[in-house]
């Protein structure tokens, strides 16, 4: 039923922004995705899923980018993707990022420099971790991944999990703090030792949202028996 006084021509353009609605939602929730998947996810045409994205990349919301390959790369030229531009998460979510980024800058400078704004994203991921360390006991190793990946979403990291050579990818595709953690590293670090606390081994952060990647990306090799503790939370790279 068509609102009061909306014209069919109205009436159009709002199924049209609800469609375009899908389309960059579906990119949040799953991360940057090809014309192809998203007609997929979406029960539409992929001249239909082209259409939206055009409008969506006009008004700044999305841009195409090569999509990133980790480990072998297969022959012929990377897939086109499309991933949401800082606007365009910035329209699924109200975020206090210049508050964050003053108070952060603050500790910085009252309270001791980067360990102060170190020793406060650790307990900041402290502070939360208690959903998260029940989820992760009550399922077996293989699982805590996946476990680990809808605690996360709960709290609105849109995050998943999936197999990958030797291991397992913690996807999350979206981060409420990106932009201070874009001139704050130490929450991406605090966040990354504690999944490694978390999930009793190393892990490797492959890359993230405010680093200007479409997704934050874990990689979480096979739980081995025999890892110490002395490795947890180290990264490789």
């Amino acid at each position: 039923m068509k609102n009061v006084g909306e014209s069919p021509h109205e009436e159009l353009a709002t199924g049209e922004r609800s469609t375009r609605n899908r389309v960059a939602r579906s990119i949040l929730d799953h991360g940057p995705s090809t014309v192809a998947e998203l007609a997929e996810r979406l029960g539409l045409t992929q001249a239909a899923v082209r259409r939206h994205l055009d409008t969506l990349t006009t008004d700044g919301v999305v841009e195409a980018r090569d999509r990133r390959v980790y480990g072998a790369r297969t022959r012929g030229r990377p897939a086109k993707v499309f991933a949401l531009t800082d606007c365009g998460r910035d329209a699924f979510y109200q975020s206090y990022d210049q508050l964050a980024v003053d108070a952060l800058r603050w500790i910085g400078e009252k309270e001791g420099g980067d360990e102060a704004i170190a020793a406060f994203a650790r307990a900041r991921i402290a502070a939360q971790a208690g959903a998260y360390r029940k989820a992760v006991e009550a399922v077996p190793p293989e699982k805590r991944a996946e476990a680990l990946a809808k605690a996360l979403s709960a709290d609105g990291y849109a995050a998943t999990a999936r197999s990958a050579p030797v291991g397992e990818q913690l996807c999350q595709h979206h981060c409420p703090v990106a932009h201070a953690a874009e001139r704050f590293p130490q929450l991406c670090e605090a966040e990354t030792e504690f999944f490694a606390e978390l999930l009793g081994t190393h892990v490797q952060r492959l890359a993230t949202i405010a680093h200007g990647d479409g997704v934050c990306t874990t990689f979480i090799p096979k739980i081995s028996h025999h890892a110490s503790a002395s490795t947890s939370g180290r990264n490789p790279a």
